[in-house]
């Protein structure tokens, strides 16, 4: 059965910086194509962040130059490092494997003075 579990969300002040964890069970994450998605209240969802099985990355403009993605197969986790965060980065963050249509809980990110 296919399970991600995000964690890693809080508040944190404009120019701070955020991990994300998505701990994965079920499948591989060295395999799989896995995704960040954000979504703020009255907007449409966002993909920031995808990184393929071969481990190619793609960014939307609105986050490229401050969130990696990255991937840990040893403990099968998917990582969203945010630095230089906004207020405009506050929303819901959602692990995603699109293949399979497969999503966490969501973890609250915002950002504020």
């Amino acid at each position: 059965q296919v399970r991600l579990v995000e964690s890693g969300g809080g508040l944190v002040q404009p120019g701070g910086s955020l991990r994300l964890s998505c701990e994965a069970s079920g499948f591989s994450v060295g395999a799989a194509i896995m995704a960040w998605i954000r979504q703020a209240p009255g907007k449409q969802r966002e993909m920031v962040a995808r990184i393929r099985g071969n481990g190619d990355t793609y960014y939307a403009d609105s986050v490229k130059g401050r969130f990696t993605i990255s991937r840990d197969s040893t403990d099968n986790t998917v990582y969203l490092q945010m630095d230089n965060l906004k207020p405009e980065d506050t929303a819901v963050y959602y692990c995603n494997r699109p293949s399979v249509n497969a999503w966490g809980q969501g973890t609250q990110v915002t950002v504020s003075s």
